[in-house]
């Protein structure tokens, strides 16, 4: 079952509408619930490898739908650290729960200024919302 629509308080959010969770030096990234109803019902989850380098607005993966074929931007820069087993397994965990068991990967952040530009629940609703 989807997810109601919704945005943490606690997450910040790229205009492409991925979010970063921060615990210290470790950023998590996953696709917002706008993302995700956006491109329907998720089918292949594309990860990077672990290890591998992501740039603050470049694509890292890729998700699939049976509508379309996404990238999905990196909030911030970093060293790739874990990647979401169980999304490459069910997919669907991201439209179920897109910022809980829907996590995408786990990054070392590279350059924490990066997050200063994103952008707040409130503003990130007021973007996808149109007020």
């Amino acid at each position: 079952m989807a997810a109601a629509e919704s945005y943490p308080e606690e997450l910040r959010y790229h205009r492409e509408h991925d979010w970063v969770r921060v615990d210290g030096e470790t950023a998590t990234f996953g696709v917002t619930w706008f993302a995700q109803d956006a491109l329907g019902d998720l089918v292949v989850y594309l990860p990077p490898e672990v290890g591998a380098t992501v740039s603050a607005g470049g694509e890292y993966g890729e998700l699939e739908s049976v509508k379309a074929v996404s990238g999905i931007v990196a909030p911030c820069s970093g060293t790739v650290t874990e990647v979401n087993q169980a999304v490459i397994d069910a997919p669907e965990l991201v439209n179920d729960d897109p910022y809980g068991q829907g996590w995408l990967i786990r990054v070392q952040i590279a350059n924490p200024a990066e997050l200063d530009e994103l952008l707040d629940a409130t503003a990130y609703t007021a973007l996808v919302t149109g007020l």
